[in-house]
């Protein structure tokens, strides 16, 4: 760690969180070079929704690569390309009845939000984006204007213009609905808020702390986004390609977007693969208006096609992720409720935050559990609520240990650093 720590840049992150050597990993489990096995709940952040080394979507990979088909050309026509998108559309949006153009944008979500919030922009001839609180979007310029975080804000050097924010549900506690004051302040020609170009939200908001939207919330603002004449984006790069439950985050309040966002997972397999998914009548672009060298990556069109086809032709798998998520929620409550004050646990489908109140008992935690062995991260304000993305595909077993780890590293944590006493 010492050389590594010498030769790579401050800003690294995870290194620090999980200071070890990772040489192999497979399914939900990760080898270290010193021999540990460490049971991985972070998931590449979202992006191994289906594991570590998916061996049936590895055989697609190497499939490809033996032939000498095309990687990288740009964003010429390939049938990878093909392949992909008769897929997607037939597996996921006609079984939705949803319609959507594809736009391959560059490799990152931070890309795909720059492309959504540039094509809004151009679509309206509006500059101001709806954002919401505690929202997170990426860190390039565009969407760090747009994500809430001041830690990430203030990195940027610059001052960050074009975005209005906006309080997100329950921001202002369970009893206000914050869409009726969105509402108002936004038709008030007087409220001295712009009219904007799109609305940008997360059904879930992941690095927010696990903040989840009701259905009705959400229903209110694609319907103000729509009487405003704005583009209703829904950013779906954490919580989208099943993390839910179902494929779409937003499928179970019924929305139709006019742009869909989705990144991490996309690609089944851990390589960059971003999309914006965009309503015929918003597709306005000019022929190379929005370019970039490593759109549409060949080898992950071909790792999406297959995860595809493996776990979404039926119900079979997502039914399975709410049914592991069901069982997730119960045993997080379960440690909540030994605790006298009972910590918040808040989320969906296979997507969990365990709000600790306190970032030093987060944080103490995350440290302990990696220690007995488990991979969690934390997330919200200070950092004071651990985060649960573990593989879609994790077997019972494996989640079963990897919950007691942190119940046991709870325990420990809060012996030491109280205040909160455990419950007989």
């Amino acid at each position: 760690m010492q050389a590594l720590e010498a030769l790579e840049s401050n800003v690294r992150l995870y290194s620090r969180s999980f200071p070890t050597f990772f040489s192999r990993a497979r399914g939900s489990i990760m080898l270290t070079e010193d021999g540990r096995t460490v049971i991985d709940f972070l998931s590449g952040a979202g992006a191994l929704n289906y594991g570590h080394n998916n061996h049936q979507i590895k055989a697609a990979i190497t499939d490809y690569l033996a032939s000498d088909a095309v990687v990288h050309g740009l964003d010429v026509a390939t049938p990878a390309k093909l392949e992909f998108m008769e897929t997607f559309s037939s597996v996921i949006l006609q079984k939705r009845g949803l319609s959507y153009r594809f736009q391959f944008t560059g490799p990152t979500g931070a890309n795909a939000i720059e492309a959504a919030l540039k094509l809004s922009r151009k679509i309206t001839g509006r500059e101001n984006i709806i954002s919401f609180t505690r929202g997170y979007h990426g860190l390039s310029l565009g969407a760090v204007a747009a994500t809430g975080n001041r830690f990430y804000r203030e990195a940027s050097g610059v001052s960050l213009p074009g975005v209005t924010f906006m309080p997100y549900d329950g921001y202002l506690g369970q009893s206000v609905d914050t869409a009726d004051y969105i509402r108002k302040i936004l038709l008030d020609k007087s409220s001295g808020i712009d009219l904007p170009a799109a609305v940008l939200v997360e059904t879930i908001q992941g690095e927010g702390g696990i903040n989840v939207a009701r259905n009705e919330w959400l229903q209110s603002i694609q319907d103000i986004a729509k009487d405003l004449g704005a583009v209703f984006i829904v950013d779906d790069v954490q919580m989208g390609c099943g993390r839910t439950g179902e494929f779409f985050s937003f499928e179970f309040a019924g929305l139709s977007p006019d742009v869909v966002v989705l990144s991490k997972s996309l690609s089944g397999y851990g390589l960059p693969l971003s999309v914006l998914l965009i309503k015929e009548e918003v597709d306005a672009w000019q022929p190379g208006e929005h370019t970039g060298t490593f759109r549409g990556n060949n080898l992950a069109l071909v790792s999406a096609t297959a995860a595809l086809n493996l776990y979404w032709r039926d119900q079979t798998f997502s039914q399975g992720v709410q049914r592991t998520g069901e069982f997730m929620h119960r045993r997080l409550e379960a440690i909540s409720l030994k605790c006298r004050n009972r910590f918040a646990v808040r989320g969906r489908g296979m997507a969990f935050g365990f709000d600790c109140q306190m970032a030093e008992i987060a944080g103490e935690t995350a440290r302990t559990a990696f220690e007995k062995g488990l991979i969690i991260e934390r997330c919200g304000p200070l950092n004071r609520v651990v985060k649960f993305l573990p593989a879609l595909t994790i077997d019972f077993e494996t989640l079963s240990h990897g919950l007691d780890i942190f119940e046991e590293s709870l325990a420990e944590t809060l012996k030491q650093i109280g205040p909160v006493e455990l419950q007989d």
